[in-house]
């Protein structure tokens, strides 16, 4: 990781899970080896929360330059104001320019070399809809906030990954029916290119070897179960490997994600979003952590959602939150050990 630079850990919806997870991982803070991280966000949600969970976690506002000291003794918090009184489990359109500016002052800080990385906690969208949010999700804001920073357009690709596997999706929250229409070449030949630089780059994998799942049954069995396959895909990875990328398929997905199968690729590009989510998830759902590839600041987050419904039992895991601080802190020093 950067030579004393924290982790910036945005709060997300204040009403989920996000609140207790952050304090969990403070709390296991020396068990599991985690990088110090500031947590952007109300200290007061952060008090009431541990005090509710019986969670014995001192918290210390202070600026981001003063977390890496502060992180051994108390939880480094940027104060960002909730503006209402916040109930775990029970969102409120209220608290969403306090979720937004989180995540804004995140990227400031990582992109002005206060932070190390960002890291964000689960957002309900629906409770940002509800107060004009104007983006389809977390990693779309992302990418206007760096634009915002630097004047250059990025394109975010969403990386799924835990110890047993990587996964790309080439097209992501849209229905189904709406995959074949929008997978194109140019879609396909980007995301892979920018998979494989960053792995190349951030996960230091000096040849990337990349498998590419079939966007039909069988890889579309030579075109006979749809043509996208054969029209689609297979011209596109042609186009990439004439480039010099390491990238075969289209493959059957049925038969890309056992043991054997893996050993042969480091990530699998899949053409939607349960493609490729649901053999992660099968595999490391505990453990896996989504990263954004294609920005030009590190950032991950646990792969999974607000968990409203259990906001206030106590139960939430922080293990994922942990392997997205672990990871967080590797990619930021350029080097891999997952």
């Amino acid at each position: 990781m950067k030579t004393n630079l924290p982790l910036a850990l945005s709060q997300g919806d204040p009403a989920g899970i996000g609140p207790e997870i952050a304090l969990k991982a403070w709390s296991r803070r020396e068990e599991t080896g985690i990088a110090p991280f500031v947590y952007l966000g109300d200290p007061r949600i952060l008090q009431t929360r541990a005090a509710m969970l019986e969670l014995d976690v001192p918290v210390q506002v202070c600026a981001p330059e003063a977390a890496c000291d502060t992180f051994h003794a108390a939880l480094p918090v940027f104060a960002i104001d909730a503006a209402t009184p916040v109930a775990p489990g029970k969102p409120d359109p209220a608290t969403a320019a306090g979720t937004i500016a989180a995540i804004e002052t995140g990227v400031k800080l990582t992109q002005r070399g206060k932070t190390a990385a960002l890291v964000t906690n689960p957002i309900a969208k629906s409770v940002l809809y509800s107060s004009g949010f104007g983006f389809p999700g977390h990693t779309e804001f992302l990418a206007e906030l760096a634009r915002r920073e630097t004047g250059t357009q990025y394109r975010p690709v969403m990386m799924l990954a835990c110890p047993a596997l990587r996964v790309v999706p080439v097209t992501i929250h849209i229905p189904l029916s709406d995959v074949p229409a929008a997978l194109d070449q140019a879609l396909i030949i980007e995301t892979i290119r920018i998979t494989a630089r960053d792995l190349a780059e951030r996960f230091a994998i000096k040849a990337p070897r990349l498998a590419v799942a079939g966007l039909n049954p069988h890889a579309g069995e030579q075109g006979t179960i749809g043509r996208e396959d054969e029209e689609i895909v297979r011209p596109a990875l042609d186009t990439l490997r004439a480039e010099g990328i390491d990238v075969v398929g289209p493959l059957p997905a049925d038969t890309m994600f056992h043991a054997s199968a893996r050993a042969r690729y480091d990530a699998a590009i899949c053409m939607y979003h349960d493609q490729a989510l649901i053999p992660v998830k099968t595999l490391g759902f505990e453990q896996g952590v989504n990263a954004t590839l294609g920005l030009p600041f590190v950032r991950t987050s646990p792969d999974h959602g607000t968990a409203f419904d259990i906001a206030e039992r106590g139960i939430a895991d922080p293990r994922s939150l942990e392997e997205a601080l672990k990871l967080a802190a590797v990619l930021s020093g350029g080097k891999q050990d997952r």
